[in-house]
């Protein structure tokens, strides 16, 4: 297949030349993994101090990772965007949250995002963390099997409560929805509520995704599991399909707790997982349909060739490309071009809250192998291109 990403023209053609410098000053820093130490611990410092860095913040590695403050401030970039046929995921990034009042602050702010995405094409989707919804330690327990106390089974029916009324509202407005995957001794719980809503709202089509982390040698079988279940009882399956998240949290709680680890043994067993799975997928798109996530050009280049193979329409409804806002801008806009559905992740939120994020983007920049060394060298060489043409 030609080597559709490396146009750097079409991948970085909304970007001004400040913003090119901009973007390529925050990868050279993002390279340096001491850097990336030490700015994260000065960073957190200077916030609970007090100190008055946020306008530093939002100017400079705010404004590249995210979209804006809060929903409205968004719409520029994603009106921006989807000039060049890219559409956006907005999402909420305030993690870390414990308490039911911020439960349910994280309820609104979904449901507010449903709405607002209703109303604009340019926004498809709209996102959730089920830990935006409820306690960890309380899916845990569940995914356990350990008994509840009379106050926690309360709490659990409210978690419940919110997922039906996210999973309701997407259902009445016809907006899919795109539900996160976390660490896997919490995950057992999030599935089983997910498969619950796809039972009740996908009827007619997948509008609930759940999430396959494919770093988890397990996830293929889940799939397929749950894909017989639909077949079964007639339901669609939605899956947003990931690398993912916390591998280096899953493998130290392995060693600790002593169990073998739900991780692929490397990296080469993670890549076949993942193009394994989206094969199975692309075989079954009566009852399936993806989102595949990924910053890999190799998988989504497999991804392409199984599809042309297939003769599956790019724009095929039940097929969709994301990346995060900030990256792996040669991907997103190459594909829109050629007319595939891409969706990038719109991080928004106060900017204080959102910093856990921003610090867990720059660590997972610096720990996966050569994907800030491929967008240096795509920005460096879109620079090059427009010095010759000036």
């Amino acid at each position: 297949m030609e080597k559709l990403f490396d146009n750097t023209q079409v991948a970085f053609s909304l970007k001004s030349d400040t913003e090119l410098d901009r973007a390529y000053f925050l990868f050279k820093m993002i390279a340096n993994q001491p850097l990336v130490r030490i700015g994260t611990a000065v960073t957190n410092f200077a916030l609970k101090a007090h100190l008055p860095v946020e306008g530093l913040i939002r100017a400079t590695v705010f404004d590249h990772f995210c979209g804006g403050v809060n929903e409205e401030d968004c719409l520029s970039v994603v009106d921006k965007m989807y000039t060049k046929g890219v559409s956006s995921v907005l999402d909420y990034s305030v993690e870390g949250k414990e308490e039911e009042d911020q439960f349910d602050a994280a309820l609104q702010m979904t449901l507010k995002t449903i709405e607002f995405a209703k109303e604009r094409m340019a926004i498809p989707f709209a996102v959730f963390k089920p830990t935006g919804l409820g306690r960890f330690e309380l899916y845990e327990k569940k995914g356990n099997n350990e008994i509840f106390t009379t106050l926690e089974q309360a709490e659990w029916d409210r978690v419940l409560e919110r997922f039906e009324q996210v999973c309701k509202r997407g259902h009445e407005r016809d907006v899919a929805l795109l539900i996160d995957g976390e660490e896997s001794w919490m995950q057992d719980a999030a599935d089983e509520i997910v498969t619950n809503m796809m039972r009740k709202y996908n009827k007619e089509k997948a509008i609930v995704f759940n999430t396959l982390q494919l770093y988890r040698w397990d996830r293929l079988d889940y799939l397929k599991k749950i894909h017989q279940i639909a077949e079964q009882e007639n339901f669609y399956v939605g899956m947003k399909i990931v690398r993912g998240a916390y591998m280096e949290k899953e493998n130290a709680r392995a060693i600790e707790k002593g169990y073998a680890t739900p991780i692929c043994e490397s990296k080469a067993a993670t890549d076949i997982n993942y193009d394994t799975t989206v094969k199975y997928m692309l075989e079954h798109l009566d009852r399936l349909s993806i989102f595949a996530g990924t910053h890999n050009e190799e998988s989504t280049y497999k991804l392409m060739d199984i599809m042309k193979a297939k003769a599956i329409a790019p724009d095929n409804q039940h097929i969709w490309f994301g990346q995060l806002y900030g990256m792996s801008d040669n991907i997103s806009y190459n594909l829109a071009r050629d007319g595939y559905n891409v969706a990038k992740y719109l991080p928004f939120g106060p900017v204080k809250d959102v910093m856990p994020y921003l610090i867990r983007r720059a660590e997972e920049n610096t720990s996966v192998a050569g994907q800030t060394s491929r967008e240096l060298e795509m920005l460096k060489k879109e620079r090059k291109r427009r010095k010759k043409q000036s």
